[in-house]
Parts: C-alpha cells; structure tokens; sequence
C-alpha cells in the first residue's frame, strides 16, 4: 500500500513539474511564435482586431523580400557574423593561455588574480563606456568594425568557464608533457586546446549570442549604417519603416534570429557536453 500511494505521489509530482516546465516554454516562445506568424500575413490581417496565429492569406515571400531590399538586411546579417567570430577567435586567444594559467600553474598571487576575474563579472558593460569611447575617439576608429570589436576582445566570462574546465583534467597529462620537452604556451595549444573543445563550443555559443545581440555598445560607435550589427539594423529599418509596416519589420526580426537558433540547434550536444564538463549548473 505505502509502495503504491508512494508511486502515485511521484506520478503527481511528474506530471506537475512537467505541467510547470511546459507552461514556461510556452510562455517564452510565445513573442517568437507571434512574430513569426507576422512575418507570414499581408497588412489587413495584422491590423484586423481578431488574432489568428496562422494567416487567411500567405504574404510572407513579400515580407521577405521588401525586409531584405528596403534596408540591407543581408549586410546587417553579414557584419554580425564577421563581428561575432573575430570577437571570438580573440577572446579564445587570451581565455585559453590565461585559464591555463589559473588552473595549473603555481605563482605568488594566482588566487588574488582569480579574485579579480570573478569581481571583474560583476561589473555591467555599461560602466566602462565612456573610458573606452574616449579611448576609441583618441585613437581615431569610432565608427569602424575595431571600435566594435576591441572592448571585447578579453572576456572575463571566458577566463572562468576555461578555467574551470581545466581544473578537470588530470596533472600527469601536463607533466608528461613536459617532460616531452614542451612549454607551457605548447601545453596549451597542443594538449589542453583539443581537450578543451566542448566547454569552448559551449563558450562560442554564449559569445555569439551576447555579441550577436549587443545594441548597447554598436549604437554608441557606429554612425553609418553598412556598419551596423543586426540588433542596431533594426532600429534602421523601425526608422525606414516610421514604425508602421509591421510584416517587413517582423519578416526581418526572423532573419535576424534564425542564424542563433540554427548554431545552437547545430551544436546542442556539444553545448551541454561543455558546461557539464566544467561543473557549472
């Protein structure tokens, strides 16, 4: 009696948590469901006081088509990738010999040096702003891809995600190494650079997105528009728009945002591997 009451209570409790987690998908996707659907109807329907999630009439290829010539959406999409992957290949350059660093090597100060690191992700974007426009403006690149790109080259986020995955792997790899006759910058390079692949898939991800999606520092340092990032391509294209062509609008908000979930649909698994390999939850 008490298995079964004890079986039927984990049931309920199944059922419920599953309840609970649907309902919180649901209501996430929600915005993206509504702004796809947009991005399919012709003007009267999206301005008509009844809501449908699917249109009477397909307008979507004229959608498409007039958000990619009326502003230069493809452009828009083109920088971001060129910004996200060089941002990228930099902030991995500096994590991966830094984390290394913290994680395997004994030097006077190491765990002050980490005390700052994890300070330093406390501290928002917005604070260092205007130091670095001034410093961007002193140096003459503002409004240039490097006025973009060079305040995050160095992620601290990324120092600590490597580091972390590095306290995982064992000391006598590193000592065969070396006694191998390789240094510590070949260490890194070619032993803990493979080994470390799915916690920097995991970390490419997060830094694609977040540079992906930046409006805050691009509409600081960006005036001309064959420049802008997608997020600050869309404010472009709101103004072209005064606002009021909503499937355009939408159709391009979806070509925006289809590149993120197609590289995290792409790379799921590795995702996942990452961050369970380096202890964080």
């Amino acid at each position: 009696m008490r298995t079964a009451r004890t079986s039927l209570r984990s049931r309920i409790y199944s059922v419920l948590r599953h309840a609970i987690l649907l309902t919180g998908g649901v209501v996430m996707l929600f915005p993206f469901i509504v702004m796809v659907s947009t991005s399919l109807k012709p003007p009267s329907e999206i301005f008509s006081p009844t809501f449908t999630l699917l249109p009477q009439e397909w307008y979507a290829i004229e959608n498409f088509r007039e958000a990619f010539t009326r502003v230069p959406l493809a452009r828009f999409i083109l920088n971001g990738l060129l910004v996200g992957a060089t941002i990228f290949l930099f902030q991995a350059l500096f994590a991966l010999p830094c984390a290394y660093a913290l994680a395997k090597l004994r030097f006077a100060g190491r765990q002050m040096t980490f005390v700052l690191v994890i300070l330093a992700l406390l501290i928002p974007p917005q604070v260092p702003a205007i130091p670095l426009y001034i410093g961007m403006w002193q140096l003459g690149i503002l409004d240039t891809y490097a006025a973009i790109i060079l305040p995050s080259t160095i992620s601290v986020f990324g120092i600590f995600l490597m580091r972390q995955f590095f306290l995982q792997i064992p000391d006598d790899l590193i000592h065969a190494a070396r006694i191998d006759g390789l240094s510590e910058f070949a260490i890194v390079w070619r032993i803990m650079l493979p080994t470390a692949i799915p916690a920097l898939t995991a970390f490419a991800i997060l830094s694609f997105v977040w540079n992906w999606n930046d409006f805050f520092w691009p509409l600081i340092v960006i005036q001309s528009e064959h420049l802008a990032t997608p997020p600050l391509g869309i404010v472009f294209f709101d103004n072209a728009e005064a606002g009021t062509n909503y499937g355009p609008l939408m159709a391009g908000a979806v070509a925006i945002t289809a590149p993120l979930v197609i590289a995290f649909l792409v790379a799921q698994r590795r995702f996942l591997e990452g961050f369970a390999m380096t202890g964080l939850r």
